[in-house]
């Protein structure tokens, strides 16, 4: 049998958070955090510096072309937003030299990203102020299995698969068979990459959202999305992933199961472009 934290130790020598990221983090953590100096340490990244301008000028963000500086961005965007974005576009480097034999990385990060679009939309509906944060949180939710298919791929995949047969929540099948689920390995993981308060929080607990603490809302958030990427990497419609919400998460998120394929409809609507944005080595998705 296998802890969280034991898997994400394996996992340690092979992907890490560009350096640039914990920079940055440090500054927004700092009670003296600056604009400045987080323009500077973009500005010293080229190639951060081209993406992060190509996704705050693209039509989805609204800015129109008409932020052509990396101060400029840090300056409109703010600390946070920037930080939020940074990591998105970080999480494709970070796994960029795994080992995919065990793992369609291009069905992964599909998955991954309707999960995040989902969340944007769900908190956007709620009305949320911080939907970057949720967007990032969503893609952070799989990345538990992510961790399992390297350290122990024949069991995170003897799990998948009977998962399936007996169409019972990979979660529950994990926690037979390996000791753990990939809620656990993600929220282990994210303690140990020193992500944001609540980050670990809401990813632990998107299986149960009421266990989250004062971070249950956003766990509700990504246990509502989380279903909508399984349905899609299922081939189920919404209503099948409504029914796998839990009764609890409705409430909490004052939504209603019909209102989950308007989310399915702007999540898949968005995917592509945005794919190309975060992951743009990525083959077709």
């Amino acid at each position: 049998m296998h802890s969280a934290q034991e898997l994400v130790a394996q996992l340690d020598a092979l992907a890490s958070l560009p350096t640039v990221y914990h920079r940055i983090r440090d500054e927004l953590d700092s009670p003296n955090g600056s604009l400045l100096e987080v323009g500077r340490l973009l500005a010293a990244d080229p190639a951060l510096t081209a993406r992060l301008l190509r996704v705050v000028n693209s039509a989805l963000y609204g800015y129109g072309g008409e932020i052509d500086t990396v101060s400029r961005a840090v300056q409109i965007l703010g600390l946070q937003q920037v930080h939020d974005l940074v990591l998105a576009m970080s999480l494709g480097a970070a796994f960029a030299k795994l080992d995919t034999a065990h793992c369609d990385i291009n069905r992964f990060w599909r998955g991954s990203m309707i999960c995040a679009l989902a969340c944007r939309a769900i908190a956007r509906g709620c009305g949320l102020s911080s939907t970057e944060r949720l967007f990032v949180l969503g893609l952070l939710a799989d990345l538990g299995h992510l961790a399992m298919y390297q350290t122990i791929p024949d069991l995170a995949r003897e799990a998948e698969c009977e998962a399936e047969r007996l169409d019972q929540p990979v979660a529950e099948v994990e926690r037979r068979l390996i000791g753990c689920d990939y809620a656990e390995v993600g929220a282990a993981l994210a303690d140990h990459w020193k992500l944001p308060p609540g980050f670990a929080a809401a990813l632990g607990a998107q299986l149960d959202p009421r266990l989250g603490g004062e971070y249950c809302f956003d766990a509700a958030i990504v246990h509502v999305a989380t279903q909508l990427a399984r349905a899609d990497r299922c081939g189920k419609s919404s209503e099948r992933a409504a029914a796998w919400v839990s009764a609890a998460a409705w409430q909490q998120l004052a939504m209603s199961p019909a209102s989950l394929q308007s989310v399915r409809e702007e999540a898949e609507l968005n995917l592509a472009a945005y794919l190309a944005l975060f992951f743009p080595r990525l083959g077709t998705a």
